[in-house]
């Protein structure tokens, strides 16, 4: 089982979780992140970091956002990992 990046984190992109990731299993997207679900180790590391809340395990993903599952497999597959922290979408 992985993490995944749910709904939260569109629009915002904070990376303060990429840091504290100790297998870079985190890919950028132009409006959010996500986890590559074969890279994720299950430490939760990433969990604590969020400042919005956007990152589950797969089990307890909430069911409005269940199709982010998908989406993180999906998206992480296509896009290139991120090991930095960068500046949030939201200008903070």
């Amino acid at each position: 089982m992985a993490y995944v990046v749910t709904q939260p984190c569109d629009g915002c992109k904070y990376t303060d979780c990429v840091t504290a990731c100790p297998c870079e299993c985190f890919r950028e997207g132009d409006r959010m992140l996500y986890i590559d679900p074969v890279e994720c180790i299950d430490c939760d590391a990433c969990v604590h970091e969020c400042p919005v809340e956007a990152i589950f395990p797969e089990w307890s993903v909430p069911a409005e956002w269940e199709s982010y599952i998908a989406l993180n497999a999906e998206m992480a597959a296509k896009l290139p990992a991120i090991t930095e922290k960068k500046p949030p979408l939201t200008g903070e």
